[in-house]
């Protein structure tokens, strides 16, 4: 590109300070180019002879927004981006859409709606797909509009805008909305059928109808009302402006869902928080009442997060390509989950020292350490095989393999931060993101696989940090890695240069790899662990850095879309795929469904692999379901013909997450006679393999005090690890009540001190004592402790749980006691704050299938403003209870405690036998 431009002095001066407090792109000149971060800088201008963002035939696109979202950053990569992206020129509406349950296209005379509830497997058994199939359309008399347009946007809603300039057409659609919000001008509500509809409910302004099975309910303003007319249905509006239709689980479901049929959602956030080992995300709608004034909702939870709420869930139930969604009578509801591990790398267990320096060697010493890589992909996976190496080389005192290693690194990473040069990052004003060019895989043209790319850089960066805290300093190259997050996972709705998490659908639970998402498919994920290895990069950056707040949301988000990448891309629970679907995992998650596949070959390695690599310390979720890590090797062998041959080095440490011994095995038979995947060495796969068959596989069951820990089990041996990145020592507690001491800046691991070791299984006693991090064991002998009961903030939360503590036992078996009743006794203490009170809710899961069949809720517990314990128990009274109780069979149970009013926080006593629960079973 041609050689740096310059800009004003006085320009210069304005940026670099806006720069340095992650302010920019600030305003300039028009000719301006170069804008300096930190030690580094970006350019406002493409470099020459490049492309931004597309048509599928090469025209330049500006987002296709109306004027009252001009200048907003456009939330590319999402569920319905095709609506603010039009990439192909004759589609000037969008796409299929799938918020599930309900599908979506936009189209000239208003918003195609569907319910599809029959899979269909495709393309010789390797895709299932529940396809976007109209059952009607939603629009207005006469409305002929010339493109759709996104009008604005939340977390996880969207309102598409028709306009033909006589009518006018808004409507609020969203994932997990069974209803459709309509406001409309100019003509009366249209509503046009795929078929002519059987009505099964006239109550005038209110009409059932059923079109091919699926049983849907509009709503029109009170004083109004349906006219049926063949395949049109008409209603005219008396004056007002909105109308509503809605999908049923059932007809019978229509009194329910008429009370919220003017309850119209305008908006939708979800807020995270991560404490202690547990990772806590709230999902609330806004709403507007047209009529009364009912401000609650309906909407429908996906898997996985059913499987994490104990809030209460109506027995009404969609079907979805993500398996069941349970609906929820509230505008909010709450998943608490064991949060994921993150190490910067694993303990160097069992390793031979002589015989990792001679593997250290060989990448260190290479010709061509990044091996030919000029694009942000292909640069990104070279600079993660290198950081990858830094801790090991550190962990064996091989300081000169360190710091060259780091000086690979830092080189190429400034480089990249450097505009100007052959490689640069660009930012586009109109799509207000950083693309790096020369771009790949359609991350400029598309906007595609930013957070795949920019990952790598991300946790490379965190591993420089690690060692040399100076280098990650705003004031020197820090500024540039904080620009990339704020591109792929910026945490900030008010960010006006960046849109809020990109490519990561909040409500989903995973990323979308599509920029435009022009598909019939929906959008699409194909490598969802180079999604992940974003999330664990901003962990280790935000801990290396002290910015806890990039830390927890990449716990958050690590936490999250594991779990959703077990339940859709694994199907761990085997509840998800379709029964006539042969396969026991996915190379690709649509919108639509799912496909045993990748964008580039239909090689069952790559297919299995692909959602496995990198492998890095942020990995070890992975092995969270280890049936289904053994079913997937399984089922590779099978579709390969044996066992691998290309990525035998990511299978192997893929397997060794569940069988580290057979791993292990594997690479001492093989590893001799094979090239490592381009993002692997033969230093870091023998190095894992290695410490994980001495250590044995990650226990997800307990958790540690800071992210930057885990556990591992082999046998009846647990061994605690830990990464301290502060500059003072420091103690680290895990949830079975071991604990770690852990040296300033350095990793620490061991058979912990205090506690009991590996719980006994909660069948043994009826008994259950609090553990920090969220586990309820009958285990005894912890060192005692407390956690923190999160403030009401002066809001009354009495018989609702709000930001709750949540302790649970899994896998539990037990024989309901004839008369028996649950009891408990929690020390609590408020210390000396005025008007606190505490309240618990037990639930009951009987079978483990991630319903809630009985649900306790207490009075609170009012505390006195003295410092010192008080004591809680089932005495204070029922205050309300819903299902009932049976036998136990590997069932959940789970233990709520949350501050019912006041203003400040409190504490609940764990690990003693005075904070105890004890349940009706013998």
């Amino acid at each position: 590109m041609p050689a740096p431009r310059s800009r004003p002095a006085a320009a210069l001066v304005l940026v670099s300070a806006l720069a340095a407090l992650g302010l920019g792109p600030a305003a300039g000149p028009a000719a301006a180019a170069t804008v300096p971060v930190g030690a580094g800088s970006y350019s406002d201008t493409r470099p020459a002879g490049t492309s931004g963002p597309t048509t599928s035939t090469g025209t330049p696109v500006a987002p296709k927004v109306t004027p009252a979202a001009q200048g907003k950053p456009v939330p590319t990569n999402d569920w319905w981006s095709s609506l603010a992206f039009q990439r192909y020129g004759d589609n000037p509406y969008s796409t299929p859409m799938y918020g599930h349950p309900l599908t979506y296209q936009a189209v000239a005379g208003g918003l195609e709606i569907g319910y599809p509830t029959s899979p269909a497997v495709v393309g010789d058994g390797r895709q299932y797909e529940f396809a976007h199939k109209r059952d009607l359309t939603l629009g207005l008399t006469g409305l002929n509009s010339p493109d759709t347009k996104a009008d604005a946007w939340s977390d996880w809603t969207v309102t598409p805008y028709w306009s033909d300039g006589a009518r006018t057409l808004r409507t609020t659609i969203g994932h997990g909305l069974p209803f459709v919000y309509a406001k409309g001008s100019g003509g009366d509500a249209r509503i046009t059928t795929a078929e002519p509809p059987a009505v099964f409910a006239d109550q005038g302004n209110v009409l059932g109808i059923t079109v091919a099975g699926h049983h849907y309910a509009l709503f029109a303003p009170t004083g109004t009302d349906w006219n049926v007319s063949g395949t049109t249905l008409t209603a005219g509006l008396g004056g007002k402006d909105y109308f509503s239709v809605a999908v049923l689980p059932s007809t019978d479901a229509l009194a329910t869902y008429r009370k919220y049929a003017y309850s119209f959602v305008t908006g939708s956030t979800v807020n995270w928080s991560y404490d202690a080992g547990t990772v806590r995300a709230t999902y609330t709608l806004t709403t507007e009442a047209k009529e009364g004034t009912e401000r609650g909702t309906l909407q429908a939870l996906y898997r996985h997060q059913w499987l994490h709420t104990a809030d209460p869930l109506t027995p009404y139930t969609y079907v979805s390509p993500r398996g069941t969604m349970k609906v929820r009578e509230s505008a909010s509801f709450t998943t608490s989950q064991r949060a994921a591990a993150t190490l910067p790398g694993l303990p160097g267990a069992g390793v031979d020292a002589a015989r990792l320096r001679g593997y250290l060697n060989e990448v260190a010493n290479s010709s061509d350490p990044f091996s030919g890589a000029v694009d942000t992909y292909w640069t990104g996976k070279a600079l993660g095989r290198l950081a990858q190496l830094v801790p090991l080389a550190d962990q064996i005192g091989e300081g000169a393999i360190r710091d060259k290693l780091l000086g690979l690194i830092k080189g190429r990473l400034q480089d990249w931060f450097t505009a100007g040069g052959a490689n640069e990052f660009s930012y586009d004003q109109a799509w207000k993101t950083l693309i790096g060019y020369p771009a790949s895989y359609g991350s400029d043209t598309e906007l595609n696989d930013h957070h795949f790319h920019y990952g790598y850089y991300v946790y490379a960066a965190a591993i420089v940090a690690q060692y040399d805290p100076g280098w990650a300093a705003d004031s020197a190259w820090g500024a540039m890695v904080r620009t990339l997050v704020r591109d792929t996972a910026n945490p900030s709705r008010t960010d006006g240069a960046f849109p809020f998490l990109r490519g990561f659908d909040v409500y989903a639970g995973h990323s979308w790899a599509s920029g435009h998402q022009g598909f019939a498919a929906g959008n699409n994920q194909e490598s969802s662990s180079e999604s992940t290895n974003l999330s664990a990069a901003l962990v280790l950056w935000g801990s290396a850095t002290g910015d806890t707040t990039l830390r927890d949301l990449g716990t958050y988000l690590l936490t999250t879309e594991g779990e959703a990448v077990a339940q859709y891309w694994f199907d761990a629970d085997q509840q998800v795929f379709p029964a006539a679907f042969q396969h026991d995992t996915v190379g690709m998650v649509w919108g639509s469904g799912a496909a045993y596949s990748t964008w580039w070959t239909a090689n069952p390695e790559e297919i299995h692999g692909i959602n496995v690599l990198p492998v890095t310390g942020g990995s070890l979720q992975l092995g969270g379901h280890k049936d289904a890590v053994r079913r997937n090797i399984a089922e590779m062998e099978r579709e390969n013909g044996g066992p691998a041959v290309e990525w035998r080095d990511i299978l192997w440490e893929f397997q060794s997450l569940a069988d580290p011994g057979a791993a292990k095995a594997k690479w001492d038979a093989g590893n001799a006679g094979y090239t490592p995947e381009a993002g692997e060495s033969k230093a870091h796969t023998y190095h894992w393999l290695t410490a994980l068959d001495t250590l044995g596989a990650p226990d997800a069951t307990v958790t540690g005090s800071i992210p930057t820990s885990a556990v591992f089990t082999k046998g009846t041996t647990r061994t605690y690890v830990a990464h301290n990145h502060g500059t003072t020592a420091r103690t680290v507690t895990f949830s079975d009540g071991k604990s770690l001491s852990v040296p300033a800046r350095s990793t620490a691991s061991g058979t912990g001190t205090g506690g009991s070791g590996p719980d006994p299984e909660p069948s043994t006693g009826n008994t259950f004592q609090l553990r920090t991090g969220g586990a309820l064991t009958t285990a005894t002998g912890a060192a005692a402790g407390s956690d923190t009961i999160a403030s009401a903030q002066g809001a009354n939360h009495d018989g609702t749980p709000y930001r709750p503590l949540v302790y649970e036992a899994r896998g539990v078996n037990g024989t309901l006691r004839s008369g028996g009743s649950t009891a408990f006794r929690l020390q609590v203490d408020a210390g000396t704050t005025v008007g606190l009170g505490q309240q618990a809710r037990v639930s009951y899961d009987l079978t483990g299938d991630g319903t809630f069949d009985r649900t306790e809720t207490y009075q609170y517990f009012a505390t006195d403003p003295v410092t010192g314990w008080e004591e809680y128990g089932q005495s204070r009274g029922l205050k309300s209870a819903t299902g009932t109780l049976g036998d136990l069979r590997g069932g959940t149970v789970r233990l709520e405690v949350w501050s019912a009013i006041g203003n400040g926080d409190s504490r609940l006593q764990t690990g003693t036998d005075r904070s105890v629960l004890v349940i009706p079973y013998d």
